[in-house]
């Protein structure tokens, strides 16, 4: 593995650069057709940079080279949108970028999957602690087979269902099909977000690493460490190795340890984050620093969708706490796993006794969601228009928390 990485400075883009060609100069792909995974707007990360460095690094050197968006279950990215993404033009993708293919991940549509296998039952029940035992098909994007080398290039932050992002979660579900994203979301959720959020080795992040064995083909990464600020680090190698190190290097510069939980928490969103789908990690990365009966507010008026993808799963099945699911399974067995898991994700910890639902913590919304569906979610409403940011600085000693640019970086209590 090549890399490089500080707690205590940011790479140059020279640096970075380096990195990347030194770390692709050792792979086999002479002659090859390689796909490259990327991140789509939801993280943070100066792909330009690195789209650059990778297509000049490889196209002296492969036969095909594409670029397909990991978006999950997220809605599909128009050309212009994608073009900024990676720093092109029209104008240079129509010349010199003429033959880089960029594909969308289409997680709905069969024709766009390939079935890779079966994970059997008794090895998911061995994998996840006995938490699930269902035979789970692993699919992914069907591109896959007509590549011969697979390159993931994507940061890695803590992460709400699997401890930490990056790594072989660019395949599940960056771009696989539905089972396998319900089933780890939703063992995600039974672990609990503010049990796994920055946990290097999860049950969650142990599926999906076997499920990743069985993709065809050498695989590579480029895990990068990053925050709007800067890079801290770069390493290149297997997905397991290079998420490996970025997840140590992520645990030093991506969580922030307080001194005593907050009684209450502005998270404000940055435009990235579009819907509440997305917007949620506003709670998650908070969550473990809020005290029993403390509130989490969610900060974004520029956000009027719950999910432009799964909004009326949403509206249909509320925000709950786990036990809510359940201890009512009945109810709730055919609603798709990933909602369920995203409802008590944002809905946090709490309890459900005597059919009554006591979460640990209240999640408001201050968003451009009308406050009559915030309730009907089960989520509190705060009119944003009432909100002055200047009003919540420095104000730590008594208990509340402004987290000016929320979603990436972890907030825990030394003593947790």
């Amino acid at each position: 593995m090549i890399g490089k990485g500080f707690q205590n400075r940011y790479l140059s883009q020279i640096e970075v650069e380096e990195v990347v060609r030194e770390g692709l100069a050792a792979l086999p792909v002479e002659g090859r057709r390689l796909l490259v995974i990327i991140p789509d707007r939801t993280r943070t990360m100066p792909l330009p940079i690195f789209f650059r460095a990778i297509v000049q690094s490889l196209v002296p050197r492969v036969k095909e080279l594409n670029f397909l968006v990991a978006l999950g279950t997220h809605p599909p990215i128009d050309e212009t949108d994608i073009l900024q993404m990676v720093g092109l033009t029209a104008k240079e993708k129509a010349t010199q970028y003429s033959k880089i293919g960029l594909f969308n991940h289409n997680w709905e549509d069969p024709r766009a999957l390939t079935t890779l296998g079966m994970i059997p039952a008794e090895e998911i029940a061995a994998l996840t602690q006995g938490l699930m035992r269902q035979d789970v098909p692993v699919q992914l994007n069907r591109m896959i087979l007509d590549h011969d080398h697979l390159l993931i290039c994507g940061p890695v932050f803590p992460h709400e269902v699997v401890g930490f992002s990056g790594g072989n979660k660019y395949f599940f579900p960056g771009i696989a099909g539905s089972d396998i994203i319900n089933l780890t979301h939703w063992l995600g959720a039974l672990v609990t977000s503010y049990k796994i959020i920055g946990a290097k080795d999860t049950p969650v992040r142990q599926v999906i690493d076997r499920a990743a064995a069985l993709i065809p083909g050498p695989r590579h990464a480029i895990c990068s460490v990053v925050s709007h600020e800067g890079v801290s680090g770069v390493y290149v190698g297997t997905p397991e190795e290079a998420y490996s190190a970025a997840a140590d290097l992520s645990s030093q510069t991506h969580i922030v340890w307080v001194e005593k939980p907050y009684r209450q928490a502005l998270s404000v969103m940055p435009s990235m984050y579009d819907d509440i789908w997305t917007g949620a990690k506003g709670m998650y990365k908070v969550e473990p620093a809020i005290a029993d009966g403390g509130e989490v507010i969610i900060y974004a008026p520029h956000i009027t969708e719950i999910s432009y993808t799964h909004g009326h799963h949403i509206r249909r099945v509320g925000y709950h706490v786990r036990d809510y699911f359940l201890k009512q399974w009945d109810r709730f067995s055919n609603v798709p796993l990933s909602i369920l898991a995203h409802s008590t994700h944002l809905r946090g910890m709490g309890a459900f006794e005597n059919g009554v639902e006591r979460p640990r913590i209240q999640v408001t919304l201050a968003t451009g969601i009308p406050e009559e569906l915030c309730w009907q979610v089960n989520l509190g409403y705060w009119d944003p228009a009432t909100i002055r940011i200047e009003e919540w600085v420095g104000r730590e000693a008594e208990g509340i928390l402004l987290v000016p640019r929320a979603g990436e970086d972890l907030y825990r209590v030394k003593s947790n």
